[in-house]
């Protein structure tokens, strides 16, 4: 009963007190709080009860001491009175009056020894008004009636009866003074005797409660919560999980009650829920078979003859679709700019697909997860919003990146965006790594297979080449022969119409056998190492130093980087039309442009002699070139533009547009 009081009483308290007395109210719940507490009101009490003991000793010890003293002033005044009344009669009178005097001198010193005290002794006069009102009624008698008396009756000679009758009323009245205040002083002392005891019995009766108090709290407080305990281990002992124990309070012992019930519930669990942990041992089971089955629908997807675009966007479909993902992303990297190039995306907005269709390894966040190599799973929530990031325009609260590699090279990443905050453990992380790692080895084994085709072609075109100079090379070389034995029989003969076509033959052949030549070297060419820039610097040095005309090269490229099957049939075409300049232009200068963009465009202008365009059908075999540089280009998905004039040269463009690029 009292305990629950106890309980409701803080409670209430705890309900009622203000914010800042809560941590005096935390504080008081510890155990160690309360018993040192208890213990500390015991002991104040205690020393209150005993101070005001040694108090009331200390004052009746000096209401004694005022008492004896005070009582000895009738002695000094009735010895004063009779040796002023028998002074005359002494033979003696000096030593008389100086015993007089003595006794005078006693009387004053024990007035003002009671007015002022002497701990020490200790003697004082009780604080009681009456006390001090008749103290003064007493110290006035004596030096405004006994005192001048002493001393006028001191200077005479003789005492009248008149003057001994006088001091004998004077001291009569001092010395009932004197008593009254002895009886006052007695009763008062008769009181702190009645307190003293009274505080004592005090004292003898807190010792008792105290004792039963504190052996009745300790029992509440430690005892029975102890006792509590040790019964519920018995029974925990005996398997039996249900026990919960009463949680009465917040100390020591209601946190170990407390702590004890967990454990009760914890092992209950452990032992009556079996099925839940084979439950969740099944799901944890489940997630790795959904684990394994990602990654092996992924690789043999991923496995099977297609596009890189057809490849990533297939890649990132079933990453999203695992995920839960609102949209994702893949980028290619092309080491030699340092730029990173959107390849496919799905579930982004097309703003934010024109703002990072190309970036730069560093910038954004994309970019520095490129830069320092590290997969990185970013919180945008803690990222400054002043920065302005896309992401942050669009809503997304987590944005993943993650790296494509294979055979240790760095091939590009792709994203996972997020608009729900989304945490990706080890496991998940460990998961995306390894798909990242399987698109790098597709995306690889494509550019192999694409070497090996160009390896293939350019194998064929080596054979066709070699077959080229085995026959028509060898044919021209013969007719050439021909021509010279005819010039030789004809020598003899009609001589004037011999010469006339024996140097047109003759240039016909040297120009034919040139073509071929030509032809060989194109058919044997292969791409260089390097951008299209690169390959294109290499044709245009050829091209000047054959034929000496001045060639101005301008290339700006900074695109994602062509599959090689582009880069060789735009090479070829770059050295068709300028073998076109070469046999045909007659031209002194020569500019090839570059503009390697989100669009491609290539552009071979010269200042030739130039042509009408409507007369080319017309030409025939002579402007056959053309015709393959459009089939070319119709390879590729490109546009090919012819522009001339008679003597205003020839612009040959070339127009990629970026829907119909292919990535490396």
């Amino acid at each position: 009963m009292a305990a629950d009081l106890g309980a409701g009483t803080l409670a209430t308290a705890e309900a009622a007190a203000p914010p800042r007395h809560a941590p005096l109210f935390a504080a008081w719940q510890r155990l160690s709080t309360r018993i040192v507490g208890v213990l500390l009101s015991f002991l104040a009490v205690a020393l209150v009860v005993i101070g005001a003991t040694l108090l009331l000793s200390w004052q009746l010890e000096g209401s004694a001491a005022a008492i004896n003293v005070t009582g000895s002033l009738r002695m000094h005044s009735y010895r004063m009175g009779m040796l002023l009344t028998n002074m005359p009669a002494r033979p003696d009178v000096a030593a008389a009056r100086e015993e007089v005097r003595l006794q005078a001198g006693l009387i004053s010193d024990t007035l003002t020894q009671l007015r002022h005290g002497d701990p020490r002794r200790p003697l004082f006069l009780p604080p009681a008004a009456a006390i001090r009102g008749n103290f003064e009624l007493v110290e006035r008698q004596w030096r405004e009636e006994l005192a001048p008396l002493a001393g006028t009756l001191l200077r005479q000679q003789s005492l009248s009866a008149t003057d001994a009758r006088m001091l004998e009323g004077r001291t009569a009245r001092f010395v009932a003074a004197a008593d009254a205040l002895v009886q006052q002083i007695e009763h008062d002392s008769e009181e702190r005797t009645f307190w003293l005891r009274g505080s004592q019995l005090m004292l003898l009766a807190l010792a008792m409660v105290g004792t039963v108090s504190i052996i009745y709290l300790f029992f509440n407080m430690i005892v029975t919560p102890v006792t509590r305990l040790q019964a519920g281990m018995e029974r925990m002992r005996e398997r039996d999980f249900e026990v919960r124990l009463p949680v009465d309070s917040q100390d020591e012992l209601g946190q170990l009650t407390n702590g004890f019930n967990q454990m009760a519930d914890r092992l209950q669990h452990v032992y009556g829920g079996l099925n839940e942990l084979v439950s969740t041992k099944t799901a944890a089971l489940e997630g790795q078979n959904r684990e394994l089955a990602l990654l092996y629908d992924s690789a043999a997807f991923l496995q099977q003859p297609q596009p890189a675009e057809a490849l990533c966007e297939g890649f990132l479909q079933r990453l999203i679709s695992y995920f839960g993902a609102d949209g994702g992303t893949v980028r290619m990297l092309d080491p030699l700019r340092g730029n990173l190039h959107l390849l496919v995306h799905q579930g982004i907005s097309p703003e934010l697909v024109e703002d990072e269709r190309c970036i730069k390894v560093g910038d954004c966040l994309c970019g520095d997860a490129v830069e320092r190599k590290v997969a990185v799973v970013h919180d945008m929530r803690r990222i400054d919003p002043a920065l302005s990031l896309r992401c942050h325009r669009e809503g997304y609260a987590t944005v993943s990146v993650f790296h494509i590699y294979a055979q240790q090279q760095h091939l590009g990443f792709f994203n996972l965006h997020f608009r729900e905050p989304t945490v990706i453990d080890e496991g998940r992380r460990a998961l995306l790594d390894t798909l990242g790692q399987l698109l790098g080895t597709a995306i690889e084994n494509r550019r192999l297979a694409g070497r090996e085709r160009e390896m293939a072609i350019s194998e064929e075109r080596n054979l066709v080449a070699q077959g080229l100079h085995d026959s028509i090379a060898q044919g021209l070389n013969f007719l050439h022969l021909q021509v010279q034995m005819l010039e030789q029989s004809l020598r003899a003969g009609e001589q004037e119409e011999a010469a006339a076509i024996v140097p047109a033959l003759r240039a016909g052949v040297e120009e034919s056998y040139q073509d071929v030549r030509e032809l060989l070297h194109n058919f044997r060419a292969r791409l260089p190492e390097g951008s299209i820039a690169t390959s294109l610097q290499e044709t245009v040095d050829k091209f000047r130093r054959q034929t000496g005309i001045p060639v101005e090269l301008a290339a700006d490229s900074d695109g994602a980087p062509l599959p090689r099957e582009q880069q060789l049939q735009l090479l070829f075409i770059v050295q068709e039309a300028l073998s076109n300049v070469r046999k045909h232009a007659g031209a002194s200068k020569v500019k090839v442009s570059l503009s390697d963009r989100q669009d491609f465009i290539l552009s071979i202008e010269d200042n030739g002699a130039g042509f009408v365009l409507d007369e080319l059908p017309a030409r025939g075999e002579g402007h056959v070139g053309i015709h393959i540089m459009r089939e070319r280009a119709q390879r590729i998905g490109a546009q090919l533009s012819v522009q001339s004039r008679p003597g205003e040269g020839t612009r040959v463009e070339l127009h990629l547009p970026r829907a119909l690029r292919r990535a490396a």
